[in-house]
């Protein structure tokens, strides 16, 4: 009798084993990493400007696609491809932006002449930072930063 728990629950912890990595292989294929890469940021002759998030959201337990923060940037100017975290002035990590052109989202109205860009981080990036203790950090607009130029 003994025997068969054993065996029971030998089965059942290598079915939720095998369960569990299918998710996370599936979760990571489905939400790579960005890294900061040298062609996600404009090199421009004119003046470049920053500007920081007028709304920031962090609910990674809802799922992917729960931690972003929303620009507003000026007509006539481009964004980078990325935005950038700083957590403690040396941890760097990179967001992608993946909608543009909205005049009015998420009880933010936005300024005549201005457009709002949403972007994205990595939930997993976002997850490992609130484990860390570092939510607080990840909550501060001042933290986040895209850059932006003129359309040249």
């Amino acid at each position: 009798m003994r025997k068969n728990q054993l065996l029971y629950i030998l089965f059942a912890l290598s079915l939720l084993s095998i369960l569990g990595f299918s998710y996370l292989s599936e979760f990571s294929e489905r939400s790579p990493i960005t890294s900061c890469r040298e062609w996600g940021f404009f090199s421009s002759k004119s003046e470049k400007y920053y500007t920081h998030p007028e709304k920031i959201v962090v609910k990674p337990w809802d799922g992917q696609h729960h931690v972003y923060g929303l620009f507003m940037i000026p007509d006539g100017y481009r964004n980078d491809f990325f935005f950038t975290l700083t957590i403690d002035k040396t941890e760097v990590n990179c967001g992608v932006f993946k909608s543009a052109g909205m005049k009015f989202t998420e009880s933010i109205n936005v300024k005549p002449g201005y457009y709002l860009i949403k972007g994205f981080l990595n939930t997993r990036i976002a997850l490992q930072l609130i484990i860390q203790g570092k939510g607080d950090q990840l909550k501060q607009p001042q933290n986040w930063k895209v850059g932006y130029v003129n359309k040249e």
